[in-house]
């Protein structure tokens, strides 16, 4: 099975829909919401049934969209397997901010070819803000056309991040990558959910972003809006491995390469 261009757009059309109606529930639920209702899936990441609620609505809509596709999902409530075709979720990121009524948080959801994205949605639920893209196609914001920046400059540039909550191997590095940016930017923002952090860059929003232990469900759809919006991804070496890399830059096409290696400067020293 082979979908076409013409097709992912009618895909992705579905997908949004499913996702706004995904975005209505977390919404309503965390009207609601209360500090007895958080699980504890390790050292400081939690779940609630927020987030299992809507990976199941989640992965429910999609396999009615597009049948016998497999699933890479955060909470694993259905069978984690790739096929052809593979859905990669994040049903809820930026569950921390969640559960403190802090925006934003978010919506992932990406398909991936074999191992090429080739569909990517990103919704802001607060805000009621849809990223989205399909392979061979612009970047959309709420039905209007995005690009990434046109900041030429370090100096001048908009930066974000993310810290780690367990994984502080590489912490020494990556503070000392911080110190550098805080110094030599317009700033750093730490928003609280890496597939906002991509989506924003996508827009314009941002500059630039990096950041180390994330999952494939953090960055697989805010990842491939940015390159159809014209800016560029790698790992923190240059390469294709930020998926499952669990390392990942980002940035518009105009400040990318010094951009990548001013971090691989901190991060990929012994």
């Amino acid at each position: 099975m082979y979908i076409k261009t013409k097709e992912l757009e009618q895909i992705c059309c579905r997908v949004k829909d499913l996702a706004m109606e995904v975005g209505d529930f977390i919404q309503k639920e965390a009207t609601e919401f209360s500090s007895g209702k958080i699980e504890t899936k390790g050292v400081h990441n939690y779940v609630s049934y927020v987030d299992k609620g809507a990976e199941e609505k989640l992965t429910e809509g999609l396999s009615v969209i597009l049948p016998d596709t497999g699933f890479i999902t955060e909470e694993e409530t259905t069978k984690q397997i790739t096929k052809e075709y593979t859905w990669i979720i994040d049903p809820l990121d930026g569950t921390t901010n969640f559960i403190h009524g802090l925006p934003p948080y978010s919506i992932s959801i990406a398909l991936m070819r074999e191992n090429r994205i080739i569909l990517g949605l990103v919704l802001e639920v607060v805000a009621h803000e849809c990223f989205y893209a399909w392979e061979s196609g612009p970047a959309f914001l709420n039905g209007n056309e995005i690009a990434v920046s046109k900041t030429s400059s370090i100096n001048d540039a908009l930066i974000a991040t993310g810290f780690p909550y367990s994984d502080f191997e590489r912490f020494g590095p990556f503070i000392d990558s911080l110190m550098y940016f805080m110094r030599n930017t317009h700033g750093v923002r730490r928003l609280g959910s890496a597939a906002i952090d991509l989506a924003y860059l996508a827009c314009g929003r941002l500059d630039a972003f990096w950041e180390y232990s994330l999952n494939p469900w953090d960055v697989a759809a805010g990842a491939f809006i940015i390159e159809q919006a014209g800016g560029s991804v790698s790992d923190f070496s240059g390469g294709s491995n930020f998926l499952f890399g669990k390392e990942i830059v980002a940035a518009n096409a105009l400040v990318f390469d010094d951009f990548l290696n001013i971090v691989g400067s901190f991060m990929n020293r012994e």
